[in-house]
């Protein structure tokens, strides 16, 4: 997941663009780049504030949802909601879209989440900020809060670096962590590092560090989740299929593999006393949401 920022209401004229390799300043005007529900949530806190975006960059509209129909992604749902203009080109980095970008003379662009890649020449015209929801350099990549929630971390955090054209190795201007709880699932989590994702941009935009190189060491990527990462493997320890349920809830979901070729969906799970598995809230496929104890009284147990 990545984030860049841009600030400015547009209502004061604009001064000189600042430095290159230098965020934006207050009263600046910023372009934001973001497209999934963590990215909305971000840019309406940073909307409220002295960095309020003047431009939102987003993904066309596409299917979603179970029902596959054709909807706007969480962003400009979001920006249109601020009543923030909203560009969605089918390329970021085609001309029209870069030409979009530079009407609004931003002194910052900021990207988080946004899903597709920023090339050149639009890489190299801006010091995009980039939020990303992990400690760098661990989990680089897609999905760096499932991955550290489903490795079992004591903690993850934000990280607000520069984009680069390897994928988050940017250098880094500010870091902060933040513990996963035993009880967190992903919904909690993100909360809290969306906060922190806000916080700590609208520091980075006030102090203007200097960005520190990403250590060699402890490297490690957050792949895309896939269809197999839903489903559990009931081989595996109990904690870590605990760990994958709560990592996917309730934005993807996990799923158990049944023996009828169908899928049960798990939104909660423990480990019981003996140790074992523990199905605590189940969702059939094409059903409602139940307690595993309701579902049992007309299913064959699937753990």
């Amino acid at each position: 997941m990545a984030a860049d920022a841009a600030d400015g209401s547009g209502s004061e004229p604009l001064g000189e663009l600042p430095p290159r390799n230098e965020p934006a300043r207050r009263g600046s005007a910023i372009v934001y780049l973001g497209t999934s529900d963590f990215a909305a949530s971000v840019l309406r806190a940073l909307a409220d504030g002295p960095n309020r975006p003047a431009l939102v960059v987003t993904r066309p509209d596409a299917k979603q949802g179970r029902g596959r129909k054709v909807g706007p992604p969480p962003v400009a749902v979001a920006a249109r909601e601020l009543g923030i203009d909203v560009d969605q080109p089918a390329s970021v980095n085609d001309e029209a879209a870069r030409a979009r970008i530079a009407a609004v003379q931003p002194t910052g662009v900021i990207l988080c989440a946004f899903g597709a890649l920023v090339k050149e020449p639009l890489l190299s015209d801006y010091d995009i900020l980039n939020v990303h929801p992990s400690l760098l350099p661990r989990w680089r990549g897609a999905a760096p809060v499932e991955r550290a929630m489903m490795a079992g971390d004591a903690q993850t955090g934000v990280s607000i670096m520069r984009l680069v054209a390897e994928l988050d190795a940017g250098p880094v201007y500010a870091q902060r962590p933040e513990p996963i709880l035993p009880t967190d699932d992903y919904a909690t989590l993100a909360a809290r590092l969306q906060d922190i994702s806000v916080d700590l941009l609208r520091q980075v935009l006030e102090e203007l560090p200097t960005p520190e190189p990403q250590p060699d060491l402890g490297i490690t990527y957050a792949d895309k989740l896939t269809a197999e990462d839903r489903t559990l493997d009931l081989t595996r320890p109990p904690e870590e299929n605990v760990r994958v349920v709560r990592a996917l809830h309730p934005h993807i979901g996990a799923r158990i593999a049944l023996p009828s070729g169908d899928f049960l969906g798990v939104q909660e799970a423990s480990i019981a006393l003996d140790g074992s598995l523990e199905l605590v809230t189940v969702q059939p496929a094409g059903g409602r949401s139940m307690a595993y104890s309701e579902y049992l009284r007309g299913h064959a147990p699937a753990v």
